[in-house]
This record gives structure tokens, C-alpha cells and sequence, in this order.
């Protein structure tokens, strides 16, 4: 399988790339349109702030390939803030930028107290959805890498007609719940990193790139 990871200038694209050969696809390093439109998957890191990730994606023209492969059911995986920009909004610092939309909800601060520092930094578990393609194979007690300091709290998107499969969406805590995956048809998305999180980040993205 031939997976892109695209190369907007905000994302460890190197440690994806390498993540991703040892989970058994061929990786391409690319913001080339073609490219990102025709690999089998397409993955879309993220780090730093949610609108500067955005202003970098809509220069390389990254939300119109997200939407244009998603319109033809071609799979997208969003990685930290690369799974962020995909809900309608951010707040950081106060000030609001939109995102891709194609998910409702805000992305906003965590929660912290005295027993959970802001940014997370660390290793958690996560409950994984009923039927999760994602997790399937890696036990309840798995831990992955997190880093990062907001997050998506209440998950607003509901079926509209019985003909709709609902998404599959995991959850994780720190200083509260927050949205650690979400598998949506071709789009799924991880908070967390699964290039940093050792054999059960591995064994995920071998799910991921099996469904390709």
C-alpha cells in the first residue's frame, strides 16, 4: 500500500514516515496534489497552534485534497492537531479559527489541576470505541504518547437517519475526558501520536494501513 504523508510545514513528518514503513506500506514525503489524491491513504499530522496548522494546510492546498478524498470515500488519518483541524473550530489564547468542518465541535483547553499539569505530556490508555477497526488486537491496558494541550470535550455529531453508521469514537482522561480517536468511514484520527507510541502504536497504524 502506498500511504502520502503531506508536507504542510506542521507535522514530524520524518517520524511518521518511519512509523508508517514499519506498520508495512510504502511512504511518500509530499505536498504534490497527484500524489496526495492517488496513495491508497494519506496521512495528516499536526503540531503547534490550531490556526497556523490551518493557514499552512489551505497554502498547500491541503484542505482541498482532505475534502476531495473523503468525497470519493478515499482514506484520510489525521495525527495531534492533524485530527484537531478536522472539527469546525479552535480556541486558543481566546481567539477562534475555523477548521475543516468535518466534524462539529470546538477544540479547546484542557482541563488542569493539581494532580494534571497543562500540556500533557506522557503516556495514557484509552477506551476504545465498540467494534474499533483501530484498536483491534491491542489490550485495554496499551498506553500511548500524548502531547498536547487541547482537546475536543463533548462529541456532537449524531447519525441523522438510520441509514448512517455512527462513528466509532474513543476516549481518554486528563483533568477530564476528551476525544483520543474518532474512525468515521474513510476519516479516522488519533489525539494522541502513534509514531511515538512504540508496538501498540505500531500495531494501530498496521490496522489502519490493513483497511487501505
Amino acid at each position: 500500500m502506498k500511504v502520502v504523508v503531506l508536507d504542510y510545514g506542521f507535522g514530524n513528518v520524518r517520524s511518521a514516515e518511519r512509523a508508517v514503513a514499519r506498520a508495512g506500506a510504502e511512504v511518500e514525503i509530499t505536498r504534490d496534489y497527484d500524489a496526495a489524491m492517488n496513495a491508497d491513504g494519506l496521512l495528516v499530522p499536526g503540531v503547534g497552534a490550531f490556526a497556523a496548522c490551518m493557514t499552512g494546510l489551505r497554502e498547500a492546498r491541503g484542505d482541498w485534497i482532505v475534502e476531495r478524498r473523503l468525497a470519493g470515500g478515499r482514506p484520510v488519518l489525521g495525527i495531534c492537531v492533524g485530527m484537531q483541524i478536522l472539527f469546525s473550530r479552535g480556541i486558543e489564547h481566546g481567539v477562534e479559527a475555523d477548521g475543516l468542518d468535518e466534524w462539529p465541535g470546538t477544540v479547546g483547553p484542557l482541563k488542569a489541576d493539581a494532580e494534571h499539569a497543562v500540556p500533557h505530556m506522557g503516556w495514557n490508555t484509552v477506551e476504545a470505541g465498540e467494534g474499533s477497526r483501530l484498536f483491534a488486537g491491542l489490550p485495554a491496558d496499551a498506553r500511548y504518547y500524548f502531547v498536547h494541550s487541547y482537546a475536543v470535550h463533548d462529541w456532537e455529531f449524531r447519525a441523522t437517519h438510520a441509514a448512517m453508521t455512527a462513528p466509532t469514537v474513543s476516549w481518554t482522561t486528563h483533568g477530564g475526558p476528551f476525544v483520543a480517536a474518532v474512525e468515521n468511514g474513510p476519516l479516522w484520527a488519533t489525539q494522541f501520536h502513534p509514531e511515538k507510541s512504540g508496538d501498540a502504536g505500531a500495531q494501530l497504524l498496521s490496522n489502519w494501513i490493513e483497511t487501505l
